[in-house]
């Protein structure tokens, strides 16, 4: 008869005992009731219990509190599978085990092996080697968990180029106590990277280096690696000065490139452009170097975000505002699809914020293209319907002027328009309801909110007007009418489109609309359209006019105590839709100026 046998890990392993003068059964310890009880407590992390149920306690505990510690499961099952007694006198067994470990995040790692069991004294317990706890593991090896973060995906414009990429960055960090001649040390560095950062000094790097705790160390820049491998050489040997790396997305144009979108889109879609985790669990020797691979997933990038904005129009955009002094906004749709193309600001404008997409002005006479459309679905006027345009008109005590009280008599309404009568459009508005331009504006993108995906976006407000010196002035743009270069652009848009597109800026994802109502009448837009060319051709942009069939509206809007004008154009030009404001300019002047080094870039 064989020397093994084989016992089911269910099975009740019954042996009788010989008593004298009696037929008494009793019942011995079975190996697989010691190795049950060692896999309960090994995956229930009682690893006392487990250590106890060998015949190693120490040694076994300290391997199996630094497997739990290195692997931090959220879960563990162990399965016993069968129990082999494998001598004649039934003192040594053997017993095979699933082990599944849940290391969270969907990371599962599953594997068998075989326990060693002993019988000493009527009690059976797992012999203890490092391969109780995996086959693979040897003396003097731990277990250690090893992740890989893939690369974050990058974020596209609408014809593939680059937003953002994943870029190598180097920290560079100065530690004030081991530097020992801090100021020295400081001077250097500031010396080396201020080319990067103009307002790196050696004064600025002393005193941030010298209010940081004792123990850590002050952050002095952050470069891309192309930059700190121009300065390598000055700085890596510096003392105190150490450093450390990461991949970022940053923009390949520049870190202020959309600074006031690429940001919170960056943020919005963190989770989406992270990827998948690799991981992999290693054995480790003494030393802590890797010996083998127990197990490996390898790690998943994730699919590239893409954007409506196009990087050429956005390039083109932040280059026709770069001149300008005062803070300038400049925002640019797809009227056919409502992408948004472009959204820019200068440094001036930075300091506000995101200005050109939150930001409230009075929108001056560009909001006559809102009043001519509500005057044209009234039937109070057409755009050949001939209208006084006197230098000055009163209305209850309140004198509405053109600009230097021009006067141009009676003219047609487009004229009015195309040269900006002030007077034309303060007693149109008077004959309209109190709520006609509140309905027109809606129909047109201002006083409906959107939730945009990855960007905050305001459009205005244009309240209804009871009184009626107060309809006057909104007629041309005053009074309580306030509006974002964000509304304005989608104004541009709907005048060129024939209805209000509905912005989008984030591939994939919907725009949720709030507030919009039924788009104006068929033939409105048509009528504005010659009106709005007519600016360019013969009114108040017409150094426009040699860029190609270019539509728009100038604006010149009081604020304050009136004495202080903000300038505004908007326009389309094909299938770019688009609004430019300059912040207390005193005319459309500058605005019309930006304006046209959009247009003349983008072509």
């Amino acid at each position: 008869m064989s020397a093994h046998r084989v016992v089911s890990a269910t099975a009740l392993l019954v042996i009788v005992l010989p008593v004298a003068g009696c037929g008494l059964f009793g019942s011995e310890p079975k190996p697989e009731d010691a190795a049950r009880t060692f896999l309960s407590a090994f995956a229930n992390g009682d690893t006392a219990t487990a250590a106890n149920s060998t015949d190693e306690a120490k040694p076994a505990k300290d391997l199996l509190d630094k497997t739990r510690a290195a692997l931090k499961p959220t879960a563990v099952s162990a399965t016993l599978d069968q129990t082999e007694v494998s001598s004649a006198d039934s003192t040594t067994a053997s017993s095979g085990y699933t082990v599944k470990w849940d290391l969270g995040g969907g990371r599962s790692w599953s594997y068998q092996g075989k326990l060693e069991l002993r019988r000493a004294e009527k009690t059976w317990r797992v012999h203890f080697s490092p391969s109780v706890i995996h086959p693979k593991l040897q003396p003097q090896q731990t277990i250690a968990l090893r992740e890989q973060q893939p690369q974050p995906a990058p974020i596209l414009d609408r014809d593939g180029s680059p937003l953002l990429n994943p870029e190598k960055v180097v920290a560079v960090l100065l530690d004030r106590k081991a530097a020992g001649d801090l100021p020295k040390v400081a001077g250097a560095l500031a010396g080396a990277v201020a080319r990067f950062d103009k307002s790196i000094t050696q004064q600025s790097v002393t005193d941030g280096a010298s209010k940081v705790p004792e123990g850590q160390a002050y952050p002095v820049v952050t470069l891309r690696d192309a930059d700190y491998q121009q300065v390598k050489g000055e700085i890596y040997d510096l003392p105190g000065v150490r450093f450390s790396s990461q991949t970022r997305l940053l923009p390949p144009a520049g870190k202020e490139f959309a600074a006031q979108v690429l940001p919170t889109v960056r943020k919005a879609v963190e989770d989406q452009i992270a990827g998948t985790a690799g991981w992999r669990v290693v054995t480790l020797n003494a030393g802590g170097t890797e010996v083998e691979t127990l197990h490996e997933q390898q790690a998943q990038p994730a699919k590239a975000v893409t954007l409506t904005m196009s990087r050429g129009v956005q390039a083109a955009a932040e280059d026709a505002l770069e001149p300008v002094k005062n803070a300038a906004m400049l925002v640019a749709f797809q009227p056919s699809t409502g992408d948004l193309l472009a959204v820019a600001q200068n440094a001036e404008a930075d300091k506000g914020g995101p200005l050109a997409l939150t930001g409230n002005y009075p929108p001056g006479s560009t909001f006559k293209v809102v009043t001519a459309a509500a005057v044209l679905q009234a039937g109070t006027a057409t755009p050949d319907t001939v209208l006084p345009c006197p230098g000055t008109w009163t209305i209850q005590g309140r004198k509405i002027p053109n600009n230097d009280e021009f006067d141009l008599g009676n003219v047609p309404l487009h004229q009015a328009f195309a040269a900006s009568c002030n007077t034309t459009f303060a007693e149109l508005a008077t004959k309209l309801p109190a709520d006609s331009l509140t309905n027109a504006a809606k129909q047109f993108g201002v006083g409906v909110d959107f939730e945009l995906a990855g960007v905050r976006t305001l459009t205005g407000k244009v309240p209804p007007a009871e009184p009626v010196v107060e309809r006057a002035e909104d007629g041309f743009g005053q009074g309580k009418v306030v509006t974002t270069p964000f509304g304005m652009a989608l104004v541009a848009a709907t005048a060129a489109r024939g209805s209000m597109p509905t912005p989008n800026l984030l591939r994939g994802a919907e725009t949720k609309v709030v507030g919009a109502v039924a788009p104006p009448p068929p033939g409105i837009a048509e009528q504005l359209r010659p009106m709005m060319r007519e600016v360019v051709t013969s009114g108040t942009a017409k150094k426009l006019n040699r860029l190609g069939e270019v539509h728009g509206k100038t604006g010149t809007a009081q604020f304050g105590d009136g004495t202080h004008s903000h300038g505004w154009f908007i326009g389309f030009r094909g299938d770019v839709a688009f609004a430019v404001l300059i912040v207390d300019s005193g005319t459309s002047g500058p605005a019309v100026d930006a304006a046209g080094r959009f247009l003349g870039a983008i072509g």
